[in-house]
C-alpha cells in the first residue's frame, strides 16, 4: 500500500485522460514526476512535482497548468480536503477525513504485512561464506548481518529467498588448515613444540579442535600426514564450521543451504561450466599478460583456458587455469554460479567483504555469459568495521590469531545491539563500532531509543488494561488528530516506500533509519505531555482520545515489522 505511487497513478492517469484540456500531449513522458511526503513545516500529506516536470516538456507555465491540474483533481477526486501551490508549482495535498479514517483502517487490517508490496521474486543470498579455517571474525559479521537481515527484507516484501554458505573447502588454505591441526595433536600428544611456520594458522582456537578430534579419534596415529590428510581434513573442517555456525546462531543468524567448492569439483561441474562456455566461444587456450606491477623476469608465459569476460564489460580476460593446469580459484567458482543458475532463481546476490571488491567483474561477466544474460548478479560490499572504546580503537584479546572474533564482540555487546548497529551506516562505506554509545540508555544510541519507545507504548497499553493485540475500531464520528499525531501519521505512511526502496536497492540500512525517525516523533509527542496537559495520553486513567490510541497502536505496528527484518527483540518494559 505505497499512497505514493498510488496517488501518483491516479494523477498520471487524469492527465492523460484530460490532455487536450490541460494543453499536453496525450502521449506524455512523465519520467522524473513522483509523488512524495513534503517538509514536516508544510503541514500536508502529499507533495508533487508533476507540474513543474510537465511544464517544462510542454512548454508552459507550471504555475498555470498547477492552477489547472489542481482544479481537476478537487473535480475528479474526493479524496483531499486541501489542495494547495507552493513555490514555483508543487502541489501539496490534504487527505480528507474519510481518507485517513480509510488508510487507519488498512494498516490495521494489514498489521503484521503492513509495508509488504507482495512482490514475487526468488533470490539466491550467498553471504558470509567466511574461509573455515576458524571461528568468525568481526569483519564477518556485518556481512553476516546485512545479508541476513536482506534476505528478512525480501522475504518480507513477499519474494522467495535461499540463504547460502558456499564453504572454501578446496585448495592450499585447506592443506595449510589440517597442518596446523596435525601439528596441535602432535603438541597434545606427543609433547612435541608448533613450529614456525608462514603457512600454519597459530590460533588457539587450533587447539580447541584438535582436542574436539582426540576426543571421537583418541587412538590416531601422527607419524604420516599425508597418510591421514583426508580424514584429519574432514574431522578439521567439520569442527571448523562448527564454530562458525556456533557464532551464527549467536547473531541469530541460519543458513538454508551450505554449498560445499570441494563436492563442486569431484562432481567434475568445473569441467562442464567450463564446457559449456567453451560451446559458447567465451573460453580459448591462449596466453595472458604479465599482471599489473609483477616484473617480467618472475612472469612465466604458459598457454591455459582463458575466459574472455572483457566481452562482458570486464577489464581483461581471465584465467581459469594456473601455471600447473589446475582450475584456478575462478574457475571453481564459476563453476558454483553455473550451480546457482540452474536452480533458476530471478536474482543471485553476493555479500562480499571490502577485500573483493576487484572480484567483482569477472564474476558477473561469466554469470552474464554462462546464462545469456538471463540472470542478474547483484553483489554487495560491506566495508570494515573500526571498533571504538573511549574514543580510541579498541583491541581485544586476539585469542583467535590475528583478529578478533565475534564471540569476543558478543562477549562486550548483546546481539541485538550488534545487529541493529551494524546496519547503522551503508554497507559501503566504513562503520565506527562505538562501544560507549551502544551501552549508554539515550537517542544517541539508536537501538536502545527505538526499543525504549515501544517499551513506552507497552506500558500506555499495560496502564489502560487494554491488549496491544486487541481488535481496534474507528470512531467516524469523532475523528480528529492534533498535530503530532498528524506527523506520527504521515511517517508511518511512510513505511510501505521505505520497504520498496530498501528492497529494490537492497540497502537494508534504510530500516533502522526510519525507525529511529519514528521513534523520535513518539518520545517527542510523549514529552509533549509533560509539558502541556492537552497533549498527555491518559488523564485519570483513561486515555483522552481514542484517536490518540490508534495511532500509537499503528506506531507499535510499524515498529515491530521493523524491528522483525532486522531480527532484534522488543522488550516491554526496559
Amino acid at each position: 500500500m505505497n499512497i505514493f505511487e498510488t496517488y501518483l497513478k491516479k494523477i498520471q492517469d487524469l492527465i492523460i485522460k484530460n490532455s487536450s484540456i490541460l494543453k499536453i500531449d496525450s502521449n506524455v513522458n512523465f519520467a522524473g514526476t513522483l509523488v512524495e511526503s513534503p517538509p514536516q513545516k508544510f503541514n500536508f500529506d502529499l507533495s508533487t512535482n508533476i507540474a513543474l516536470v510537465l511544464a517544462k516538456k510542454s512548454n508552459i507555465s507550471p504555475i498555470k497548468l498547477a492552477e489547472s491540474l489542481k482544479k481537476l483533481i478537487l473535480e475528479s477526486l474526493d479524496d483531499f480536503s486541501e489542495i494547495n501551490i507552493a513555490g514555483p508549482g508543487f502541489i501539496n495535498f490534504r487527505f480528507s477525513t474519510k481518507i485517513y479514517q480509510k488508510l487507519i483502517i488498512n494498516i490495521l487490517n494489514s498489521n503484521k504485512k503492513y509495508g509488504s508490496n507482495n512482490k514475487s521474486e526468488s533470490y539466491n543470498i550467498e553471504f558470509v561464506s567466511a574461509n573455515p579455517t576458524g571461528p568468525m571474525h568481526v569483519g564477518h559479521s556485518r556481512g553476516a548481518i546485512f545479508g541476513d537481515v536482506l534476505a528478512n527484507l525480501l522475504i518480507f516484501n513477499g519474494n522467495t529467498v535461499v540463504k547460502e554458505y558456499y564453504i572454501n573447502d578446496y585448495g592450499n588454505q585447506i592443506i595449510n588448515f589440517t597442518e596446523s591441526v596435525f601439528y596441535r595433536l602432535r603438541e597434545i600428544k606427543l609433547n612435541e613444540k608448533f613450529p614456525k611456520k608462514d603457512n600454519l594458522y597459530p590460533g588457539e582456537y587450533v587447539i580447541d579442535i584438535a582436542k574436539n578430534i582426540l576426543k571421537d579419534h583418541n587412538n590416531i596415529v601422527l607419524n604420516d600426514f599425508n597418510k591421514i590428510f583426508n580424514m584429519l581434513s574432514q574431522e578439521s573442517l567439520k569442527h571448523s564450521m562448527n564454530l562458525i555456525k556456533v557464532d551464527l546462531k549467536a547473531l541469530g543468524i541460519s543458513h538454508d543451504n551450505f554449498v560445499s567448492e570441494k563436492s563442486l569439483v569431484e562432481k567434475k561441474l568445473v569441467e562442464k561450466a567450463i564446457q559449456n562456455l567453451r560451446k559458447k566461444n567465451f573460453v580459448e587456450e591462449g596466453y595472458l599478460n604479465p599482471p599489473k606491477g609483477e616484473e617480467n623476469k618472475d612472469w612465466k608465459k604458459t598457454k591455459r583456458l582463458i575466459f574472455k569476460s572483457t566481452l562482458f564489460d570486464d577489464d581483461t580476460d581471465r584465467a581459469l587455469q594456473k601455471n600447473d593446469g589446475t582450475w584456478t580459484y575462478f574457475a571453481n567458482d564459476v563453476a558454483y554460479h553455473s550451480d546457482k543458475i540452474n536452480r533458476n532463481y530471478n536474482y543471485l546476490i553476493n555479500i562480499l567483504g571490502a577485500d573483493h571488491i576487484g572480484y567483482i567483474k569477472r564474476i558477473t561477466a561469466s554469470v552474464k555469459a554462462l546464462s545469456d544474460n538471463k540472470t542478474i548478479l547483484i553483489c554487495k560490499v560491506c566495508q570494515l568495521v573500526k571498533l571504538f572504546k573511549s574514543g580510541k580503537p579498541y583491541k581485544m584479546s586476539k585469542r583467535a590469531g590475528d583478529f578478533i572474533s565475534v564471540k569476543e564482540l558478543l562477549d562486550q555487546v548483546d546481539k541485538d545491539s550488534i545487529r541493529f548497529m551494524m546496519l547503522n551506516r551503508s554497507n559501503d562505506v566504513e562503520l565506527d563500532f562505538d562501544f560507549d554509545k551502544i551501552l549508554e540508555k539515550t537517542r544517541e544510541n539508536p537501538v536502545f531509543y527505538v526499543q525504549y519507545c515501544y517499551a513506552r507504548i507497552s506500558s500506555l497499553f499495560r496502564t489502560l488494561k487494554v491488549e496491544m493485540k486487541s481488535e481496534f475500531k474507528l470512531d467516524e464520528n469523532d475523528f480528529n488528530l492534533n498535530e503530532h499525531e498528524l506527523n506520527l501519521f504521515r511517517k508511518i505512511l511512510d513505511w510501505p516506500k521505505v520497504i520498496e526502496t530498501a528492497s529494490n536497492k537492497f540497502e537494508p540500512h534504510r530500516i533502522p533509519f526510519y525507525l529511529y525517525e519514528l521513534a523520535t516523533l513518539f518520545h517527542s509527542y510523549w514529552s509533549k505531555g509533560n509539558e502541556d496537559p492537552k497533549y498527555r495520553f491518559i488523564v485519570n486513567e483513561k486515555i483522552q482520545s481514542q484517536n490518540t490510541l490508534l495511532i500509537i497502536k499503528l506506531v507499535a505496528i510499524t515498529i515491530e515489522n521493523g524491528m522483525k527484518i532486522l531480527g532484534v527483540k522488543l522488550p516491554s518494559k526496559m
